[in-house]
């Protein structure tokens, strides 16, 4: 497992990375920005089904993986919902706990999964859920990685402090990692991402952002063309 992120906790209740110097979700209500940028912005619940696929970039505390799971129980989904995400520095199973706990309402997801945090899994199976975190660099991790998306969470922190995690090679995975007719959101509306989304084969839209954020961004991968009937 890759070195734990170190954080502080502003006004006692949101974590902020030290080593990236960013909030692990909205100071406002984290709870709330997931719901509107991934889940919203992925066009769910409407596009559930049994073994759709979820895959992510930057894990943080858990909280995108328990809203969806929450949504996928509260829209009382049949089957199995698919939950992957690549992670380089995961938190600490306290720190994650003590995250969690700031979502009264997903404390019951919270609760069911917190065993699993403290023995160090990486790999769940509940009967809904099949859950994997990837550990590494995502730049390494996720060409090799032999899955495909029907949404993506695009959620590492800052493009300005985290550029990693946006750089065009890796976005350009994401979409060769996305199914037809798959989707991406993330809260960012950043030029260069939208663009290199865009250059990936992505059709690109900027979107209304949450909160204090006037756009993010959602992407589709579009169905290819039927093949002519001379080929």
């Amino acid at each position: 497992m890759p070195d734990q992120s170190p954080l502080t906790w502003r006004d006692g209740r949101v974590p902020v990375s030290t080593r990236f110097d960013d909030p692990y979700y909205s100071f406002d209500d984290g709870l709330a920005e997931t719901r509107h940028v991934f889940l919203a912005g992925n066009g769910l619940p409407g596009r559930f089904r049994d073994g759709f696929r979820i895959a992510e970039l930057g894990f943080g505390t858990g909280l995108n993986l328990l809203a969806a799971l929450h949504l996928w129980r509260a829209t009382a989904q049949v089957g199995t919902l698919h939950f992957t995400t690549f992670e380089a520095f995961p938190l600490s199973a306290p720190d994650m706990t003590r995250a969690q706990a700031a979502f009264p309402e997903l404390s019951g997801i919270a609760a069911e999964l917190a065993p699993f945090w403290q023995t160090g899994a990486t790999d769940i199976r509940l009967g809904d859920l099949q859950f994997a975190l990837i550990a590494g660099d995502a730049r390494k991790t996720l060409p090799v990685w032999a899955g495909s998306a029907d949404a993506w969470f695009l959620d590492g922190f800052s493009p300005a402090k985290n550029p990693e995690l946006w750089g065009p090679d890796l976005l350009k995975s994401v979409a060769e990692c996305t199914a037809p007719d798959g989707t991406a959101a993330t809260y960012s509306a950043a030029g260069h991402i939208r663009r290199a989304l865009a250059d990936a084969g992505l059709e690109v839209t900027r979107s209304p952002g949450y909160g204090r954020k006037r756009h993010m961004t959602t992407a589709l991968r579009p169905m290819p063309s039927p093949e002519s009937p001379d080929r």
